[in-house]
């Protein structure tokens, strides 16, 4: 598979007329496949089958979208923010005597003579968003991915072939899509389109998550709707529908306006949103996003973890004002995820409450440490907690019937992204409803990891994972965090310059370790078990929150060297490190 017939790489739909073909004469029959892949998934799968054939497609975002060209192989990676459904169009059609497909394309053209001959397929709508708050470093610069796709135009230029003409010939048209009321084949002449899913037209795109976002149109084939859920981060490989003269300004659109016709508005314009038609796809983890692949495939020996580790704490440490016990912590909680549910419970999850802050002390050290997270985490997002922001900012996302769209709020973000939650610049005041039902959605956030979604007639929990850190005077009542620490920093340092060499492997480091699996072996279960029982005779007041908290943080502590089974020696680590947070309660 993926010989030199196939350029899968510049000539993408040239590639799959031929695996189309090539299952003709093997037998495949349109007329009863119903649309059914018949080789173009493991074709593409094979060609791109590691991550150095990955990276010879462009990305495609918003500094890279004026040089791509239509009917290019690109690759866009985002969140998925909503999904529209499913749609109906003219999967396949007989010319003569020989079938041809439209699969993969907006493009769709038969004869008007032989409707009888043209089956109708289906294909869901993704829209699809760069991910909310992800930071520059796991992006390639500009300039790099012009060069790539001026590469690419000219590899077009030298080793395209023949290209279909029913592919060509209408590529400037609209999207024709099939409905299942009346006939199908005048309605895709007629532009129209209906959706299974919803008897609502989409109107309107909202826009995406900045104004320099570029947001996509993904449609995907024979993929099963269990496979990707709302706010997955996903790499859509495909082939790209936009033309980029008749780009409309996102911001200026009046939603409530005609400016639309009727078969624009459903199909959404090329010019205002590209669609993206995905050959084959994958959804994305922290490791994806590191620029130096070679740190993944080297196996790293627990001392190399160690190592690191000395180094990533000595510069949070630096960043904390000297506060070590601070640093510790905030390592553990850096290195925390969602690792499974029990009723209403998170396991895994560990916020962190850094208490003893003002305005003027997280000018200094917050500012340093939110750059700093910026630096080694892909998605991070900061939020100022003030009476104004809460009755005022759409947190939660709500469901909008009229253009059948889902309009996001702040917290629809992805799993794995790290929430600043800044609680200083709090002053007395009143929330209206809108802030009561923020500060209701904040709490169920940082308590069960779970999102409510207002859907008008009825609102629905989704279940994230979502590392948060907050900062405030005292302990915050609006957000019960799983740790409290009063911070105590002793000086302000002068921090030293970091190598992009270091700052990569910090970044692996951090990626690596919150993926290792964790195990208690038999022998430490008991000696566990035996220190808990005590610590609950100390304290009473101990529930079993507290006792899951400690196990957690003893996982966080085994990771954190590249550990995946817990020792006795990183237990009672865990249990010094609680007995001087406690300390400093007092």
């Amino acid at each position: 598979m993926g010989g030199p017939e196939y350029d899968c790489l510049t000539n993408p739909l040239g590639a799959v007329r031929i695996s189309f073909e090539k299952a003709l004469s093997s037998g495949y029959n349109p007329a009863s496949s119903v649309g059914k892949d018949w080789g173009v998934v493991d074709l593409f799968r094979h060609y791109f089958s590691d991550e150095s054939a990955i990276s010879q497609i462009p990305v495609l975002d918003s500094s890279t979208i004026k040089w791509v060209q239509p009917k290019s192989l690109v690759r866009f990676r985002g969140m998925i923010q909503d999904m529209l459904g499913n749609e109906f169009y003219a999967g396949s059609y007989k010319d003569g005597v020989t079938w041809r497909t439209n699969k993969y394309s907006d493009v769709s053209q038969f004869p008007e003579s032989s409707s009888s001959e043209m089956k109708v397929w289906e294909r869901r709508l993704l829209y699809c968003v760069p991910v909310p708050g992800q930071n520059q470093w796991t992006e390639s610069s500009s300039e790099e991915l012009k060069n790539r796709f001026l590469n690419l135009t000219g590899q077009n230029r030298e080793k395209r072939v023949r290209v279909d003409e029913e592919m060509t010939d209408s590529m400037e048209s609209n999207t024709l899509e099939a409905g299942l009321n009346g006939s199908p084949y005048k309605k895709m002449k007629s532009g129209e389109a209906t959706s299974s899913a919803s008897g609502s037209q989409v109107t309107d795109i909202p826009p995406a998550t900045s104004k320099d976002s570029l947001a996509c149109l993904v449609k995907i084939y024979d993929s099963p709707e269990s496979e990707l859920k709302l706010n997955d981060v996903v790499e859509f490989l495909g082939v790209l529908t936009f033309d980029a003269n008749t780009t409309m300004d996102m911001d200026s659109h009046d939603e409530n306006s005609d400016d639309l016709s009727e078969a624009e508005s459903v199909q959404m314009p090329s010019g205002k949103v590209p669609r993206l038609h995905c050959l084959i796809h994958r959804k994305l983890e922290t490791q994806h996003f590191l620029r130096d692949s070679s740190l993944l495939v080297e196996p790293k020996s627990p001392q190399v973890f160690k190592e690191i580790r000395e180094s990533l704490m000595k510069y949070l440490t630096g960043l904390l004002g000297n506060d070590h016990l601070a640093a510790q912590f905030l390592l553990l909680h850096l290195l925390s995820k969602v690792n499974g549910r029990v009723d209403n419970i998170a396991v895994g999850k560990l916020s962190l409450n850094l208490i003893h802050l003002n305005e003027e002390s997280m000018s200094i050290f917050g500012t340093q440490l939110s750059n700093a997270l910026k630096s080694l985490l892909p998605f991070t997002q900061s939020m100022p907690l003030t009476i104004e922001y809460l009755n005022t900012t759409s947190l939660g996302p709500k469901k909008d019937y009229r253009i059948n769209r889902l309009m996001p709020g702040v917290l629809q973000i992805a799993d794995g992204t790290h929430l600043i939650l800044d609680e200083t610049e709090l002053q007395r005041g009143t929330l209206n409803s809108v802030g009561v039902e923020n500060a209701q959605l904040l709490k169920n956030l940082v308590e069960c990891q779970k999102v409510e979604y207002d859907f008008q007639y009825y609102k629905m929990e989704m279940a994230t994972d979502v590392q948060m850190l907050i900062f405030s005077e005292g302990k915050s009542n609006i957000m019960p965090a799983d740790l409290v620490l009063p911070f105590q920093p002793s000086q302000l340092n002068t921090l030293e310059v970091i190598t992009p060499e270091t700052t990569e492997a910090w970044r692996f480091y951090l990626a690596t370790c919150k993926s290792l699996s964790h195990s208690i072996g038999q022998e430490l279960q008991q000696v566990v078990e035996n220190d808990l029982v005590e610590a609950r005779q100390t304290d009473r007041s101990l529930g079993s929150q507290d006792l899951s908290r400690l196990l957690t943080l003893a996982r966080m502590m085994s990771v954190s060297y590249g550990e995946t089974t817990l020792s006795l020696e990183h237990w009672q680590m865990v249990l010094e490190l609680e007995r001087l947070r406690k300390e400093r309660l007092k």
